[in-house]
């Protein structure tokens, strides 16, 4: 697949992510250990992207970041192909965790999102998974870790805006092989390393007007609206509409 993607004036090239960085969060054991390849492209991650260099300056004094990930259709043995996973950092001086929001661009997404009790990391109090289609908008709010599986035939080409100012965590993901749910081909399962496991929730997309997200309308277009995107640097600031998301 192209390793540079042409955004506006600009052009970026792909963060690769490889077998072998999937390795710890693979429910089909099996296959991976048999696998003799590992050196193969997964998806793709086109960072910190802007159409030009004065939405660019506006991005980043928002404290802000737009990226795009392609997932190209694949199997990970008998386990549809996935991002690794992760959770979000704490806001510094609270109790609340940085929000991050998706939009199909292409293709369709299942995205699997679960809350954790703090400071137990294989205890989940909630798991909801929302199927999206192009157009779709999907807000990841406080408190929740988040993968995101293509299990479609087409290639998945998706948008985030983030704060830019932490890291992504990884690690609680990869200690527990993976999320609370694996999606196999016969369906979701649990997987066994969690301790407490409640049943999904599935949720349909939804528009969130009080923060410019609407289906079919172009999530980066809040460049020129950037006070909407407010609640993703400063989410203390909205909890009564973050909590409201689910």
């Amino acid at each position: 697949m192209e390793l540079t993607l042409k955004f506006g004036e600009n052009a970026t090239t792909a963060d690769v992510r490889k077998l072998h960085d999937m390795e710890y969060v693979i429910f089909d054991r099996e296959w991976f250990d048999k696998a003799e390849e590992r050196n193969l492209d997964m998806y793709y991650m086109f960072r910190d992207l802007s159409k030009n260099d004065t939405d660019h300056e506006l991005i980043k004094a928002s404290g802000l970041r737009y990226d795009i990930t392609r997932i190209p259709p694949d199997m990970l043995g008998s386990e549809y192909i996935k991002t690794v996973g992760h959770y979000h950092p704490y806001v510094p001086g609270t109790d609340i965790t940085y929000p991050e929001v998706y939009q199909v661009l292409e293709g369709s997404a299942t995205y699997l999102l679960q809350k954790v009790d703090p400071g137990v990391e294989d205890r989940v109090l909630d798991v909801v998974v929302v199927e999206a289609e192009e157009g779709d908008c999907v807000l990841v709010p406080p408190g929740y870790g988040h993968v995101t599986i293509n299990a479609s035939e087409k290639t998945l080409e998706m948008a985030n805006w983030v704060c830019r100012d932490f890291s992504s965590v990884y690690e609680p993901i990869k200690r527990l092989s993976g999320a609370a749910y694996f999606l196999l081909k016969t369906g979701f399962l649990q997987n066994p390393l969690y301790r407490d496991v409640p049943p999904i929730r599935y949720l349909k997309p939804r528009d969130l007007p009080e923060f410019g997200l609407f289906s079919g309308k172009e999530m980066y277009e809040l460049v020129h609206d950037i006070e909407k995107l407010r609640f993703l640097t400063a989410p203390q600031d909205f909890s009564y509409s973050l909590e409201r998301v689910f």
